[in-house]
Order: C-alpha cells, then sequence, then structure tokens
C-alpha cells in the first residue's frame, strides 16, 4: 500500500500536477481503491491539519511582509544594509545577505525575501559587473534566509505539529541564521576579493550613514517588537503576528506616508492570495501525513532507521538526507507535515533534542527552497531576473555546496543555535 501510494504521488508530480493536487489526489484515489472510508474524511481531515491557532500567525506575517514592501520599509533597511558593508570587497553582495536576513525577520518567509530583496538589489549587482550567474546565484540562495531567520513560518508548523516552543524554536533560529548568513558573507568578500571589478568605490561620510540609521529605524523596530514581545512573554507568537502588521500599517501610513490606496488594495490582495498558496499546500500534506501514519509508515521508518544506527547522530544526518531529497520536490511547510510525524517518534526515541531538530528541518527546508528541480526560490527568481529556470538552477549551485557544509556545522554543534534558548529558559 504505501509503495502504491508513492508511485502515484511520483507520478502525478511527473504530470506537473500542482503539488496540493497531487498530495489531496493520491490520499483520495487510495481511499476510494482500497478502503470503505467515506470521501468525505478527505475533507474532514484537510480543514482539522491547519485548524491549529499557531497556524494562524501565518497570514499575518504574510500580511506585515507585503506592507513592508508597498510601505517603503524593505527599501530603507536594504539601503542601511548596503552603507553597513557596502564599502568592502562584494560589499553589494554582502548586502544582499544582511537585507535578506533583515527582511527574514518581518516576513517569516523565503520567496517575499526572494522578491523584495532581488528586485532591487540583482540589477543593482549586474550594473556592480558581479556577474549574471553570482548575482541570480546570491539572490536566490539568500532568500532562504526568511525560514530561519525568526519569525519562521516553518518553525510555527513544525511547532504545530510536535508541540515543541515557538517561541524558543525562534530564539535557535537566531543561531542557526547567523552561522547561515556568515557562509555567504564570507563566500561574497572572496569573490569580491578575487574579481577586483566589483570592489566598490562609493563611501559614505558618517552624515549620510546616521540618516540611514535613523530612516530605517521605524522599519527595524518590527523585528524587535515582535521578538522582543515574544522572548518577555507579553504576547505569544501568533499575537505578534497580529501586533506586527498593525505597527508595520502605522510606519507605513503614519511616518513613512508612501502608500496609496491602489497599493492598500493589491497589498491585501497579494497577501490573500499568498496565505490561501500556503493554506492549501499544508491542508494537503495534512491529509498525506495522516494516510501515512494510519497504513503504519511511522513505525516501518522507525525500524528500517534504528537497524542501521540507533545513535543521535547518525539518525540526524539520515534525516537530513531524507529532507534534503525531499526538500527538491516539496516546499518546507508541506514537507515538514508530511514527514514529522513520522521522524519525530524517532528522534525522541534517541534522545535528540525536539528544538535542535526542528533547527535542523528548518535550515533542511532552506536549502531544499533553491535546491532544483523545484526549489520554490528558482521560479521566483527566474521571474525577476528574467532568466530560465536551468540557469538559476546552475547559478545556485556553489551556494548549495556552501550550506551543505553550513548545514553539517549546525548538525554536529547543537549549541550554535540552541545557546539563546538555553540561556533565557535556564
Amino acid at each position: 500500500m504505501i509503495a502504491f501510494v508513492f508511485v502515484l504521488l511520483l507520478a502525478m508530480m511527473l504530470m506537473t500536477t500542482p503539488i496540493y493536487v497531487a498530495l489531496a489526489g493520491t490520499v483520495t484515489v487510495v481511499f476510494a481503491l482500497f478502503s470503505d472510508i467515506p470521501l468525505m474524511i478527505v475533507i474532514q481531515r484537510m480543514f482539522a491539519g491547519i485548524n491549529k491557532f499557531s497556524l494562524m500567525s501565518i497570514p499575518f506575517f504574510i500580511l506585515a511582509a507585503n506592507v513592508m514592501s508597498y510601505g517603503g520599509i524593505s527599501k530603507r533597511i536594504i539601503k542601511l544594509a548596503n552603507i553597513l558593508v557596502g564599502e568592502l570587497p562584494g560589499g553589494l553582495a554582502m548586502t544582499v545577505v544582511l537585507a535578506s536576513m533583515f527582511f527574514g525577520a518581518i516576513s517569516g518567509s523565503a520567496p517575499a525575501t526572494v522578491i523584495s530583496v532581488g528586485a532591487l538589489l540583482y540589477p543593482a549587482l549586474l550594473e556592480k559587473k558581479y556577474g549574471e550567474h553570482f548575482s541570480a546565484g546570491i539572490v536566490t540562495a539568500s532568500g532562504s534566509l526568511g525560514i530561519i531567520i525568526p519569525p519562521s513560518v516553518t518553525m510555527i508548523v513544525y511547532g504545530a505539529i510536535t508541540g515543541a516552543s515557538v517561541g524558543a524554536l525562534f530564539m535557535s533560529g537566531f543561531g542557526a541564521g547567523v552561522v547561515f548568513s556568515l557562509g555567504f558573507i564570507l563566500y561574497a568578500f572572496l569573490y569580491g576579493k578575487k574579481h577586483k571589478a566589483v570592489i566598490t568605490t562609493q563611501t559614505y561620510t558618517i552624515k549620510e550613514k546616521i540618516k540611514a540609521l535613523k530612516d530605517a529605524a521605524w522599519g527595524m523596530g518590527i523585528p524587535i517588537i515582535i521578538l522582543g514581545g515574544i522572548y518577555s512573554g507579553i504576547f505569544t507568537p501568533t499575537e505578534a503576528s497580529a501586533v506586527a502588521v498593525f505597527y508595520a500599517l502605522f510606519v507605513a501610513l503614519i511616518i513613512y506616508r508612501e502608500m496609496t490606496v491602489k497599493s492598500i488594495t493589491q497589498m491585501f490582495v497579494r497577501s490573500s492570495v499568498t496565505t490561501a498558496q500556503v493554506m492549501i499546500l499544508l491542508s494537503a500534506a495534512s491529509i498525506f501525513a495522516w494516510l501515512l501514519t494510519s497504513e503504519g509508515a511511522t513505525t516501518l521508518l522507525a525500524s528500517s532507521m534504528l537497524q542501521f544506527s540507533s545513535h543521535p547522530l547518525v539518525i540526524l544526518m539520515m534525516m537530513n538526507v531524507i529532507f534534503l531529497v525531499g526538500g527538491m520536490f516539496i516546499d518546507g511547510a508541506s514537507l515538514i507535515m508530511i514527514l514529522v510525524p513520522l521522524i519525530y517518534p524517532i528522534a525522541t526515541r534517541v534522545g535528540i533534542d525536539p528544538i535542535h531538530l526542528g533547527i535542523v528541518i528548518t535550515v533542511n527546508c532552506a536549502i531544499g527552497m533553491f535546491t532544483p528541480p523545484f526549489g520554490l526560490n528558482l521560479f521566483v527568481a527566474s521571474g525577476i531576473t528574467n532568466k530560465p529556470l536551468s540557469f538559476i538552477s546552475k547559478s545556485v549551485l556553489p551556494f548549495i555546496a556552501i550550506s551543505m557544509v553550513i548545514l553539517i556545522i549546525i548538525t554536529l554543534f547543537p549549541s550554535l543555535s540552541l545557546w539563546l534558548p538555553n540561556v533565557i529558559y535556564k
């Protein structure tokens, strides 16, 4: 039965069936052919999969990200990032990474980060002679920081499934996000040193730096309010998402005053569409995960992995392989909905910290966002760069290699991500 399920799913994906249709359609076909269970259960389980309080934060974080884009907050943050590192070799490429970190601290979405940062900085990278492949690669790969730097939609989904503290996951995401970012920043610096043409000749006065900091200060207040409120216990991550929206609207409408009636309409429409896309994927993934669990896939996978080894590090490495391969085909949130119910019992059985597991899985999902053939960032980057998918896929290869090294480091050294929650909750 399980073999038939995966064969059918693979066949649907090869026919370029939308992922949510492939997931829910596979379950429907299996129930229709091999079970007496009423097909109405498919709809009921899909609804139950997203009927969770913690998932309410997703539409709010998506809306907050779009308020940033339409309200002029994003461009001020990008300008500040450029002033901070723009004078260094490879400085503009470092700006892409830093801006992705800042934007990820508000949006929680990798595709949204690629769009917001890439649309502004990809043309600038080409103008500074960084080369088309490098420029497309760093924009596409850095966008994945959107789901590592808190708040992260992927972490929210993981917390909803496992019951792990979303606040602790957010704190751990800082350490992992900084390590991930430093890998890309180092590569950008070395690239700039090697290719002298990309060393910027632009310098900034102290007055210009102070002005840029003042201009971006209101926008930078969003992640401070979100994370500070969560860590201090003032509000939950779900409540923080609503606070983020109201604060972002206040900054965009009252402070910067760049939003028009037309842009407000476009912002809400775009947020609604994105939310609908995310939720239908999560609901379809939840019913697929329920099918696998009910058919005994959890027991089968656990026995297979534990038969090979029961050492926590070996289990983590095996999970890395599973998630890396899965991330090539399915977005991170859906992948977590499908696989975490299967592998979480194995992890707890061998003594793996649930928070560390969540961070390792999140980093895997981030890499999957720009891994061919179906990494979502690849398609988004193709749209903003006007380059074919094959070109983008080739451009991200060096960044995939760097990310693999970073993933191994984060896996081997849990303290890199767990130090902050350990300090706060000690």
